[in-house]
C-alpha cells in the first residue's frame, strides 16, 4: 500500500501569533553583489551583466518573511550604493533591518561571479569576498539584546565563520560577535546551523577547529548534507561508507542508512534536531530532491517520494529548503510534528525557487500550499492558488 503524503494547510490561523511581533527569527551573515552574464556570455566576454544580491543567511530570512514569519537580518555593509541597495531589497521583502551596521562607504561588498552551466558544462562561481565589510563584523558592534528580545530562533552558517580564514584574519570577528549574540540570547530562544562547508574559504582543518566546539555547545538544530560530513568527518550513511559518498557511488538510501546518519551526528554534537537536505544531479538541467529530519528522541520524517525538479538556477535552493523547515518547526513550537511539516514545506519551497533566476525565493505561501496540495492529490493535478 502506498504510503499516504501529508498535507498542510499552511493558513493565516498558522501565523496569528507572529503578527505585529518584533522579529522572531534573527540572522546574520555576509551578502555578495552576484554579477551573471546577462548575455549568455562567459564572465571573461561579456560586457553586460545581471546584478543581484547572493547570501545563504539573508536568502533564507527573505524566505521566512515571504512565509509569514517576522525576520531580521544583521549583516555589516558599507555605506554606499551596494549597501543601500541590499538594506532597500530586504525591506522590499519585509525583513528588518534595524540592526545593520555601517561600514566605511570604500570597504568593499563581497562578490560572486558565476557563470551558469548547461549540460555538461558545469556552472563556475568565483568568490571575491576577502576582507569585506561582512567579514568584520565584530563583537560590540550589535546590540543583540534588543535584536534577539523576541526571537525564538537565532541561525547562522558556517559560511559566515569561514570568512575570517579566507582572507587570514588572525581572529574571528564573526565568531567573537556569534559568542555575543549567543550570551545575550533569550533563554527559550534555540539556535539553528547550517553546515554550509565551501573549500573555497577555508581547509577542513580549519573548519573541524571552529565548528566542532561551536556546534556541540551552542547549536540546536543543525542542517547538513551526507556529502560535507563525509568529507570533513568521515562519517558514512548507513550501508555507504564515507570514501563511497565522497567518490559519488553511494545508492538508494534507506531510512534506516538516514537514521544511522543523523545518530552519528547526534552523538559528534549533541544537536536536538538533524536535518538533511540530499539532492540527486542527473545533469545540469535536472535533478531530484529529498531531505528528512530526526530529533534527538528519535522522532523521524523523511520526504514521502523523491521529486524532479527542472532547474533554471539553484542557487539558493539549499537555504529555501531552511527556510520552509524553520517555519514548520516555529509554528509548531518544535514539536515532534514540526519535522514532518518542515519538511514538506521546506521540499515544496525549494521545488519552486530552484526553478527561478538568481538566489532569492520570491515565492509566497499560496503557490506552496498549492504545491503541497497537488504533491499530496497525486497523478500530476494541479491546484488553482
Amino acid at each position: 500500500m502506498m504510503e499516504r503524503i501529508p498535507y498542510y494547510d499552511i493558513t493565516r490561523d498558522d501565523l496569528d501569533r507572529f503578527q505585529k511581533a518584533r522579529p522572531v527569527f534573527v540572522t546574520f551573515g555576509e551578502v555578495m553583489v552576484r554579477d551573471t552574464p546577462a548575455d549568455m556570455e562567459r564572465p571573461e566576454r561579456t560586457r553586460l551583466v545581471h546584478l543581484s544580491m547572493a547570501g545563504s543567511e539573508f536568502t533564507l530570512a527573505v524566505g521566512l518573511s515571504r512565509l509569514g514569519i517576522p525576520s531580521a537580518y544583521i549583516t555589516r555593509v558599507p555605506d554606499n550604493p551596494y549597501g543601500r541597495s541590499l538594506r532597500n531589497l530586504a525591506r522590499e521583502q519585509g525583513v528588518d533591518t534595524t540592526f545593520f551596521v555601517w561600514a566605511p562607504k570604500t570597504e568593499p561588498i563581497g562578490r560572486f561571479i558565476y557563470e551558469i552551466g548547461r549540460t555538461p558544462r558545469k556552472n563556475v562561481g568565483v568568490y571575491q569576498r576577502m576582507f569585506s565589510a561582512a567579514s568584520k563584523l565584530d563583537a560590540g558592534m550589535v546590540n543583540w539584546s534588543a535584536a534577539l528580545e523576541n526571537a525564538r530562533l537565532f541561525h547562522t552558517s558556517g559560511i559566515t565563520f569561514g570568512l575570517a580564514a579566507h582572507s587570514g584574519y588572525s581572529r574571528n570577528y564573526c565568531y567573537e560577535a556569534f559568542m555575543e549574540a549567543i550570551a545575550s540570547k533569550p533563554e527559550n530562544c534555540l539556535v539553528g546551523l547550517d553546515f554550509n562547508y565551501r573549500a573555497t574559504l577555508w581547509s577542513p582543518e580549519q573548519a573541524r577547529a571552529v565548528m566542532t566546539p561551536l556546534i556541540t555547545e551552542y547549536v540546536d538544530i543543525l542542517i547538513t548534507t551526507i556529502e560535507d560530513m563525509a568529507k570533513l568527518y568521515e562519517i558514512g550513511c548507513g550501508q555507504y561508507s564515507p570514501k563511497q559518498i565522497i567518490d559519488g557511488e553511494m545508492g538508494r538510501l534507506e531510512n534506516d542508512d538516514i537514521r544511522a546518519f543523523a545518530e552519528q551526528l547526534h552523538a559528534l554534537f549533541n544537536t536536538k534536531i538533524v536535518a538533511i537536505t540530499i539532492r540527486y544531479p542527473d545533469s545540469f538541467e535536472q535533478h531530484r530532491w529529498e531531505s528528512a529530519a530526526v530529533d534527538a528522541e528519535g522522532h523521524f520524517f523523511r520526504s514521502p517520494v523523491v521529486r524532479p525538479i527542472t532547474l533554471l538556477d539553484r542557487l539558493g535552493g539549499g537555504d529555501t529548503w531552511n527556510a520552509g523547515f524553520y517555519y514548520g518547526l516555529l509554528t509548531e513550537d518544535f514539536r515532534a510534528e514540526g519535522l514532518a511539516k518542515g519538511v514538506m514545506v521546506g521540499d515544496a519551497a525549494t521545488r519552486l525557487k530552484q526553478t527561478l533566476m538568481f538566489d532569492l525565493p520570491i515565492i509566497d505561501r499560496a503557490e506552496v500550499q498549492a504545491l503541497m496540495k497537488a504533491d499530496a492529490l497525486g497523478g500530476g493535478k494541479r491546484t488553482s492558488r
